[in-house]
């Protein structure tokens, strides 16, 4: 736990330190409870990120927990929120952060009137991540069983995800418009949520491609430790902890090459598509951005720690509901993001959805593990679980 956690512990430690220094206890205070609004809003973040990084090989593992976690703290978090005004404002990056320097009022303003777009394309992304999953037909294990089963029924139709997708985007940029009153806000909304679903198409179908054409075993990541359930040493084409859910194929190698970067490409979208929430949502908290990179980047890294112990002690594998969970999770926040396009939704809210998801479906796996391990059949509705 000590090993996990340690360096998410020590830079809080030292961030908080630091932001007493130069700006007092109440700024040490702000960063405290950004890095709490992050985790809240982020956990199932965690649990789906678990799922895919399990599938990759040590050394892309490494590279998630190195590279990504700069990628998620100055890039996404600092970075990011930068260029989506510059696009939508249609100003220069130069001019977008000397707005943030030296007016963040306007600032903030600008990064508000962007939220349209970026709730959009967040919005599409994470609803085709919760669609893709249920409607997956081929899925043994169900959680919510009548209603996963009938969905991954419905799921025989490949492109039905695409379809729902779509057919939300139109529904709520006509809303939008309607709002607004004028067609260049239904442009803006459109433009977002038909670039997020090509970008998810696009990483996830030539992660898929290149991870069924065997692309990868790279030597290098042979003499990597792995995070297995147990900690130990594991190479590269060592089976993965437990068969994966989509098309319910052991992946019997983990991914590498070609393959093990657009999985990791695509979790570092899923992870931009969780932090647009948070990142606005805490303009109402403070409006120095350096200051909501530091409370928000203390978040990510304990997502990142907590994705790495989920991995390490096999608990997606011991507890089986809790991908499920995440992705019930998941499809809510979707949801929300769609609604903020129109209305206000405050931050506890869709935090406290994502973590009722996650604590039901934890208590559920609880009560499946205790009856497996009693001999009971299952419960009626839910089909018998493999493990």
């Amino acid at each position: 736990m000590v090993r996990i956690f340690g360096a998410s512990i020590g830079v809080t430690v030292v961030a908080l330190v630091a932001a007493a220094l130069i700006g007092g206890p109440k700024v040490a205070l702000i960063v405290a409870i950004l890095a709490v609004l992050e985790i809240s809003l982020s956990f199932d973040n965690a649990v789906v990120n678990a799922t895919i990084l399990r599938r990759m090989s040590p050394w892309w593992q490494g590279i998630f927990l190195t590279v990504g976690i700069l990628i998620a703290v100055f890039g996404m978090r600092l970075i990011f929120p930068i260029v989506i005004v510059a696009l939508t404002a249609h100003i220069g990056p130069a001019e977008v952060f000397r707005l943030a320097l030296n007016d963040p009022n306007q600032y903030a303003e600008k990064l508000t009137q962007a939220h349209p777009s970026i709730a959009a394309f967040g919005g599409i992304f994470l609803l085709m991540i919760f669609l893709d999953f249920m409607f997956d037909p081929e899925r043994e294990i169900h959680w919510l069983g009548p209603i996963e089963r009938t969905l991954g029924r419905l799921g025989k139709l490949d492109v039905l995800s695409v379809v729902v997708a779509l057919t939300l985007l139109l529904v709520v940029a006509e809303g939008f418009s309607e709002l607004e009153n004028g067609t260049s806000a239904t442009q803006q909304v459109l433009t977002a949520g038909v670039a997020g679903l090509a970008v998810y198409l696009g990483v996830r179908g030539l992660g898929e491609y290149f991870e069924s054409q065997g692309v990868g075993e790279d030597d290098d990541d042979s003499d990597t430790d792995d995070l297995d359930p147990d900690g130990q040493e594991s190479g590269s084409v060592q089976p993965s902890a437990a068969s994966e859910q989509r098309g319910g194929v052991l992946n019997a190698k983990h991914a590498t090459g070609k393959a093990a970067f657009f999985l990791f490409l695509y979790l570092e979208l899923i992870d931009a598509s969780f932090s647009f929430d948070g990142v606005v949502g805490a303009f109402a908290i403070t409006q120095e951005i350096f200051v909501i990179a530091a409370g928000l980047g203390i978040g990510a890294l304990y997502i990142r720690s907590l994705t790495v112990y989920l991995v390490r002690k096999g608990t997606l594998q011991e507890y089986i509901y809790l991908e499920h969970g995440a992705h019930w999770a998941i499809g809510a926040l979707a949801v929300l993001l769609a609604i903020t396009i129109t209305h206000e939704v405050p931050e506890v809210v869709t935090g406290l959805i994502g973590v009722g998801f996650i604590a039901l479906a934890l208590g559920s796996s609880i009560v499946a593990k205790r009856r497996r391990e009693a001999g009971e059949p299952e419960v009626e509705g839910r089909e018998s679980v493999r493990v």
